[in-house]
């Protein structure tokens, strides 16, 4: 069983940075990230290569029941094994306002924290996740 890392025990503000084993879809030549903490739901991805280049993203778990097989191919690029820390973010496009914001959850961003390896993955096989669903519809009323 993977190590999913809480945002919670990492430190504001802290980078972290981590080579791309896998392309993020439409940015392929992204080859590196520093990731930033924002808060316990939030942290920013910036391209190394172009520090013009950058994404939030928010924690999942945080929103709803979130769970996925990372495929087999994805393992090894990461070096994942049962005992890996991996972190799982999702990127959000911001809207204004806030409650309009889009979070995609199918293609999460998983990130190997013991070796500083990440890739996204693309969940094509499910059908509860959408590409683009309001944050609106996981906030607490």
């Amino acid at each position: 069983m993977l190590k999913v890392l809480q945002l919670t025990k990492l430190t504001r503000g802290l980078f972290m940075k981590f080579d791309i084993c896998a392309p993020i879809l439409g940015f392929e030549g992204i080859k590196q990230v520093a990731l930033e903490k924002i808060d316990d739901n939030f942290m920013r991805m910036i391209a190394a290569e172009d520090a013009n280049i950058s994404f939030t993203l928010i924690n999942p778990f945080a929103l709803r029941e979130y769970d996925f097989e990372i495929p087999d191919r994805t393992q090894e690029l990461l070096g994942v094994d049962e005992k890996s820390n991996i972190l799982i973010l999702n990127i959000l496009l911001i809207q204004n306002p806030v409650e309009e914001s889009l979070v995609n959850f199918i293609g999460p961003m998983v990130f190997n924290t013991d070796n500083q390896k990440a890739a996204q993955i693309i969940l094509s096989e499910s059908m509860k996740y959408g590409v683009a669903e309001k944050i609106s519809d996981y906030l607490k009323k």
